[in-house]
């Protein structure tokens, strides 16, 4: 398999698609709504591209709830924003715990019903005031240990459904005075304060087995190079300051904040460290652009790659429809307290 994963234009895999899938040899797919019909639809679009993969190759999706959440409606239930678990959490520690890895188990039984087995969660962004409101409520709070916390309960949720989590963005987005998907977010705070905060966030969650980086400028660290293709970063921030070992994924490399051509954001991810890269759109000139500079899986990437993937278990029996009463139970109240939250 290549350093890559892709995307799809739509909910039926074309002829060129398969094709190119066969000849690119991509580690794995990610799921937008794009790709979305009903789950009948969707279920075959994710066997048609295992086998057009020749293998059970993992097929990724961002279902955080709330904002981001690809499924939903009529067919999938609404799930609350981060921003809800922290509400619960600042009143009880252990409900706020017990209801986002409920709530996370949950998401998992919608995935592995579909034959998707990872999630792009959780996240352990601090946002801070005056920051861009793309990480917003999506957060679970602005302290560390606490979204550490939650973030390692959702984790454990998915996990117990057979879901693999991506932790993201390594190491941190919620200081970003811009949103990555359009313009290269800028942060100037000192690397002291970093390492208190939003560093701080990440370290206990470093044994998780897939993470994603942030295309965010720190100054403070490298002045020019986004996390995704600053080798200082990734290694002395991601890998050695923060600990973490798994799979490191960049953000979707098509995003506005990186510059050069799709094939040089490749190369430059790459160089720097990580992993794979992730290409989203499902354009096919640029999914071909990325195959061609994705070099084979090999040594350490590869190493965490089949780690990653044997962290895969069989869900966990589960009562569903008595465990979303208990769900909707104890998030009564913390809901609507998260809206409050949208723009710290």
């Amino acid at each position: 398999m290549r350093a890559f994963i892709t995307g799809l234009a739509g909910t039926v895999l074309t002829a060129g698609e398969r094709a190119f899938l066969k000849e690119a040899e991509p580690w794995g797919l990610i799921v937008f709504k794009r790709n979305i019909a009903d789950p009948e639809a969707l279920q075959r679009l994710v066997l048609e591209f295992r086998d057009a993969a020749g293998w059970q190759a993992p097929v990724l999706i961002d279902q955080e709830g709330g904002r981001v959440q690809r499924l939903g409606p009529p067919h999938w239930p609404v799930y609350p924003p981060g921003a809800a678990y922290g509400a619960l959490y600042d009143r009880d520690r252990e409900i706020g715990l017990s209801a986002a890895r409920l709530g996370a188990r949950l998401i998992a039984n919608d995935l592995a019903a579909l034959g998707i087995d990872v999630d792009c969660a959780p996240i352990a962004d601090l946002p801070v005031a005056g920051a861009d409101p793309i990480i917003g409520d999506r957060a679970y709070g602005a302290e560390p240990d606490k979204v550490a916390a939650i973030g390692g309960a959702i984790a454990a949720g998915l996990a117990e459904g057979g879901v693999l989590p991506v932790l993201k963005h390594i190491p941190g987005h919620g200081r970003a005075t811009a949103d990555s998907h359009h313009r290269l977010p800028v942060v100037n705070t000192a690397r002291a304060t970093l390492d208190l905060t939003d560093f701080a966030a990440f370290r206990p969650l470093a044994a998780l087995p897939l993470g994603m980086t942030a295309h965010v400028v720190f100054t403070a660290i490298d002045p020019v190079a986004p996390a995704t293709t600053s080798a200082t970063i990734v290694q002395d921030v991601i890998r050695d300051s923060i600990g973490f070992r798994g799979l490191l994924l960049s953000d979707d490399i098509s995003m506005g904040a990186l510059s050069g051509s799709l094939g040089e954001r490749t190369e430059a991810a790459l160089t720097a460290g990580c992993d794979m890269v992730l290409h989203c759109n499902g354009k096919m000139p640029e999914m071909r652009a990325v195959a061609t500079a994705a070099p084979q899986l090999a040594g350490e990437a590869a190493r965490r790659a089949a780690a990653a993937l044997a962290a895969r278990i069989p869900a966990a029996p589960i009562d569903i429809a008595a465990s979303r009463a208990e769900f909707f139970n104890l998030m009564a109240g913390a809901w609507q307290s998260a809206q409050g939250s949208a723009g710290i």
